[in-house]
């Protein structure tokens, strides 16, 4: 079974929390896992184009009620018509967690995570737990996640 890694982020990112985010979705690509996200723009979009980008493989949760609500990079949409309760069903699914940036979505991510044990590597995030690695480049953030949920299986 492939690894899945969760990439979590605001939808509306800043150039740099987007270049990151690109570059995180490279990384996993590049080393044959599963990308998944919230399936919208920002640091999801960036995400998703930089997997597509290495052919990799993207799932979006979607919070609404369409597929065409996904960003152009996202391969299978899953469609909840959950709103952002949908952020549950993001880190139940994922392997590890990495988290660009963020609002408050991102912090019930990162709460959702913390609470299952499900690993969180940050770049720029909220720091509200030591049990979140802080990272400070994309390499080292899929690096840490791959060998975090590797450690879980």
């Amino acid at each position: 079974m492939k690894t899945v890694i969760g990439v979590i982020g605001p939808n509306q990112a800043s150039d740099t929390e987007y270049k990151t985010a690109e570059e995180v979705g490279r990384e996993i690509a590049r080393r044959n896992g599963v990308l998944l996200c919230g399936g919208l723009g920002g640091v999801m979009e960036a995400a998703c184009r930089g997997a597509k980008s290495e052919g990799g493989l993207t799932i979006g949760i979607i919070p609404g009620f369409s597929k065409s609500d996904a960003n152009p990079f996202v391969d299978i949409p899953i469609v909840t018509g959950m709103s952002h309760a949908r952020n549950i069903i993001v880190v139940r699914s994922s392997d590890a967690i990495i988290a660009i940036g963020g609002k408050y979505g991102t912090l019930s991510e990162i709460a959702f995570a913390l609470i299952l044990e499900i690993p969180v590597i940050g770049i720029n995030t909220w720091e509200v737990s030591p049990e979140i690695k802080k990272v400070a480049t994309p390499k080292e953030a899929v690096d840490l996640a791959f060998s975090l949920a590797r450690s879980r299986t």
